[in-house]
């Protein structure tokens, strides 16, 4: 007969499942958030049209913006001699930072989604780490994300833009993306268990679109109405998209303001923020479902 038991149940979904012997929780946790990883990941594979809109859809944001309207715009500082290159060229870590904004949406509907199908219930069910089906998620995303931001890049290469900041600095901008990504995505699991349906999540857009417009991703904040100009400054959005810009290389556009010169310490601070709010949020949500 076997030495090792095997997993069984715990007396509740919620609770941990009774490890292995010579296996801790933790490692029962990474090896379930991975097991929730590889399903998101092969059901892509099946039906890649998910994945081919999600990926997809920044590119035809970057060409759309870049240049349908770049040829009206002008870049900060650049007067009438400032070409619409000019402009892309600050327009492209905004647009970074708006398609990771827009990123919570899919997540969000993605746990609806499973929710409203009952995958959430079963993976409850089972014995597994209850925390595996929030990590899971937030680590597909993460995953998926980074292949946005990389799609994106070679997008915006070929359309001219130029990283001209150091290769450590450009580093450093990535991971600002990501980290305002890693963030949202806690805030997207949150919602997408209180809504009751995919169609409400999809609602979303009508709060994250004002979001990304009232903020320096398309144009600098002083351009705007004074009031209306300091609500965009102090927009999360706009610290990511002014410290990418910097550690990119690219025009700025600071006012003078505070919350302009310090983009680069509210650029981490805001998304830490977030996650302490909706990381707790999220796992409490999902251990009080069907009670």
């Amino acid at each position: 007969m076997s030495t090792l038991a095997p997993r069984t149940a715990a007396p509740h979904p919620a609770d941990a499942p009774l490890p292995l012997p010579g296996r801790s929780r933790a490692y029962w946790a990474a090896a379930d958030c991975w097991n929730i990883v590889r399903r998101t990941l092969i059901h892509y594979r099946r039906k890649p049209v998910f994945i081919a809109w999600q990926l997809g859809f920044p590119i035809v944001s970057v060409l759309l913006y870049g240049y349908v309207f770049g040829g009206a715009m002008r870049p900060p500082g650049g007067g009438e001699g400032g070409t619409a290159a000019d402009y892309r060229a600050y327009l492209m870590p905004g647009m970074f930072v708006m398609t990771m904004a827009f990123g919570f949406m899919g997540t969000a509907t993605a746990v609806v989604t499973d929710a409203q199908k009952g995958v959430t219930d079963r993976f409850r069910s089972m014995p597994m780490a209850p925390s595996a089906v929030v990590t899971g998620r937030g680590v597909t995303d993460l995953l998926v994300s980074a292949a946005e931001l990389t799609i994106l890049a070679l997008t915006a290469l070929a359309m001219g833009w130029r990283a001209d900041g150091a290769v450590a600095a450009t580093a450093g901008a990535f991971a600002l993306l990501l980290w305002l990504r890693f963030a949202l995505i806690w805030l997207g699991v949150w919602l997408g268990l209180l809504l009751p349906s995919p169609e409400a999540a999809g609602s979303l857009y009508a709060v994250v679109f004002p979001l990304t417009m009232i903020s320096s991703i398309f144009v600098p904040t002083s351009t705007m109405p004074g009031w209306l100009g300091t609500l965009a400054a102090w927009n999360p959005l706009s610290s990511t998209a002014s410290a990418t810009r910097g550690l990119f290389g690219n025009e700025v556009a600071s006012d003078g303001s505070w919350v302009q010169e310090h983009a680069l310490l509210l650029a981490v601070a805001w998304p830490l923020a977030i996650t302490a709010v909706c990381l707790p949020l999220a796992v409490r949500r999902f251990r009080a479902l069907g009670r």
